[in-house]
């Protein structure tokens, strides 16, 4: 249907309008018109100038008598007729007009293409492949995503025009600092959020939004910051600037001055070579590690008294980098990592907020109990590969960590257990030490133990006292793999359900040691030198909890009997077994793998029995034997 425009007196005048509009602009739009497109009336005009409603079929002919006449002089005819004209070609594209009839018809946004509009106010661009910034992105947006595309810059124009938006999401392109108009974002004034990282930028913008709340620039090459970029945002809590190129003097005193909301600021994977003064006094959580810091400026951290976190890891911090004063102040201090760094002993003025405190990978060849004194509340000391030797931990030095949960000393010069450990420690952690002593004192102040591990020492069974840990009543994980043990270690807690010996020098295994471990679930006795006519009957006898069992790569001929009923997962590989009987597994009902890789066995040593009870079975391994062997598992859910 189409509604045809009336200030004409004549058909005649009607069609002669668009002639004259097409000698202006080169479009018949008479033809538009005849093929169907539909005619409005120019607000501007008025209904007076439109026909009172009239409609006829494309191509037809209206009477001449419907239509309205004008006494206006003809060019003011033809000249009211252009303007109609373009009026009605400047709109009829516009989706979001609504057309005559449909009053109640809600406004239509378009939606750039080819990214999808979930909400009214969300442009999602992301992943696209995107070389260019898109067209026509609505004024409404509030949140942009063009993250993970190929963008290299970004037009002034287009960007300046979205006023209202809140969330920039650029992550993952390959914009450029010529690329990215710092005029654009005086324009962007309610912006919130701001994602660049993982770009191509040199410098990071001169001028950000005062609004801004959310900063990340992580992850680009920027070597230089402004006064501007983060300064005066009274809204800025979180500052990501990690894995660029910034030095001390990119980075310039008065970068976050009146910025003092900032609760987060990374700045670790760049080239700074002091820790950076004047930094905000809000900050809860600040990254330095993996830079170049060798120093920390006296009073640098005086201010930051809500921090909670601090890594330092990964620098060049010596002892004559810090002073007592360089963390005193800290008074909500609760983590600290210093690790991979070069010093020789405990920092002085820890605050007594401190729970985790992390020195290891460093030079430290003494803990002097004074540098402890303060950190009362501290629960995790790790210390892990220092230079601690036979002399490093003295008796009473940990005395004052009384909250102390978990004692790390992997990787040392130790030879014995630290004397006097705190009663409350819950975690004892020195594996790779030189320890080969384990008296019946060792452990009595630490009764509370609950994990301790011992492994790749030099403890003989000799010189392990059978009381050493009789008084460990809450112990649930006991380590002593890697030494040089003949025999299963006497007076072993009940409380135990872990239990680890491989990679000893086990010859023989008898039921006393292992009486009463009613909740032990895991055993682990591999690579020892045991044979089946070494195990004593009633061996396995107390192990009611049992599920997993390792005996692989030691000397058995043939699976051993008698073993536990809970059994789920039992490990035999790398043995010398050749035969597999039919009453093999007739004590395990509920195993669900089987491990007999790299055996003796041949297509005929295993029982066709030998599986028969095993509903629960899901896992046999016999790769790596002299012959194939091709086992039938039991039907799925059917007992025996």
């Amino acid at each position: 249907m189409v509604i045809l425009p009336g200030p004409v007196g004549t058909l005649e005048e009607v069609n002669a309008g668009p002639e004259l509009e097409k000698r202006h602009h080169g479009t018949d739009y008479g033809k538009v018109g005849r093929e169907g497109l539909g005619w409005v009336c120019p607000p501007l005009l008025g209904s007076a100038h439109c026909l009172g409603g009239q409609a006829y079929s494309s191509g037809g002919t209206p009477d001449q008598a419907d239509l309205l006449t004008l006494a206006l002089p003809q060019r003011s005819q033809e000249l009211l007729l252009l303007l109609m004209l373009r009026w009605t070609a400047a709109h009829m594209e516009d989706l979001a007009f609504p057309h005559l009839g449909d009053s109640s018809q809600p406004l239509l946004r378009a939606c750039p293409w080819p990214c999808s509009c979930p909400q009214d106010d969300t442009v999602d661009c992301a992943g696209l492949g995107l070389r260019v910034f898109p067209d026509n992105v609505t004024r409404a947006a509030r949140h942009l995503s063009l993250q993970n595309n190929q963008l290299q810059e970004l037009p002034y124009n287009e960007l300046s025009r979205l006023s209202g938006l809140r969330t920039l999401d650029l992550h993952n392109n390959l914009i450029s600092s010529e690329g990215l108009p710092d005029e654009a974002f005086e324009s962007l004034t309610q912006l919130e959020h701001f994602y660049v990282a993982h770009n191509k930028l040199s410098v990071a913008p001169q001028f950000l939004p005062r609004s801004l709340r959310v900063a990340d620039l992580a992850a680009n090459e920027v070597a230089e910051i402004f006064p501007l970029t983060f300064g005066e945002k009274p809204e800025l809590r979180s500052v990501y600037l990690h894995n660029n190129r910034l030095s001390n003097t990119g980075l310039p005193p008065d970068t976050f001055h009146g910025s003092e909301a900032i609760t987060t600021l990374s700045l670790s994977s760049n080239r700074l070579s002091y820790l950076p003064p004047s930094l905000p006094a809000s900050l809860e959580r600040l990254y330095l590690q993996n830079n170049l810091i060798s120093k920390v400026p006296r009073g640098a951290l005086s201010r930051q008294t809500q921090l909670r976190e601090l890594y330092l890891q990964h620098n060049l911090l010596a002892d004559s980098a810090l002073d007592a004063t360089t963390f005193s102040k800290l008074s909500s201090l609760e983590y600290l990592d210093l690790s991979h760094n070069q010093l020789a002993t405990v920092p002085e003025g820890l605050p007594g907020t401190l729970t985790i405190l992390h020195l290891g990978r460093n030079c430290i060849r003494q803990v002097e109990a004074v540098r402890l004194h303060r950190a009362k509340g501290l629960r995790y000391l790790l210390l892990q590969h220092n230079e601690l030797g036979a002399s490093a931990l003295p008796a009473g030095t940990l005395r004052p960590l009384r909250a102390l949960h978990t004692l790390h000393l992997y990787g040392n010069r130790l030879e014995r257990v630290p004397p006097a450990l705190p009663r409350h420690l819950k975690a004892l952690v020195m594996p790779h030490n030189r320890v080969a002593v384990l008296g019946a004192r060792d452990l009595v102040s630490a009764r509370a133990l609950a994990e301790l591990n011992l492994a790749y020492n030099r403890l003989t069974s000799a010189r392990v006292h059978p009381g050493a840990f009789r008084r460990l009543r809450a112990l649930r994980s006991l380590d002593l793999a890697g030494n040089q043990l003949s025999r299963l270690p006497e007076g072993l807690p009940a409380s135990l359900c872990s239990l680890r010996l491989q990679r000893n020098q086990l010859r023989a295994l008898e039921p006393e040691p292992l009486a009463g471990l009613n909740k032990l679930r895991e055993l682990s006795l591999a690579h020892n030198r045991l044979r089946v006519g070494d195990i004593g009957p009633g061996t396995w006898h107390e192990l009611q909890a049992l599920q997993v069992l390792d005996l692989s790569h030691n000397e058995l001929s043939f699976v051993p009997p008698d073993l536990p009923e809970a059994l789920e997962e039992l490990h035999l590989q790398a043995n010398r077994i050749s035969h597999v009987g039919p009453e093999a597994f007739l004590s395990t009902p509920h195993l669900r793998a089987l491990f007999l890789r790299a055996n003796r066995l041949r297509v005929t040593s295993i029982s066709a029995e030998a599986f028969l009870g095993l509903a629960h079975l899901r896992v046999v391994d016999t790769a790596e034997n002299p012959e194939q062997v091709l086992v039938r598992l039991p039907p799925k859910g059917r007992g025996p």
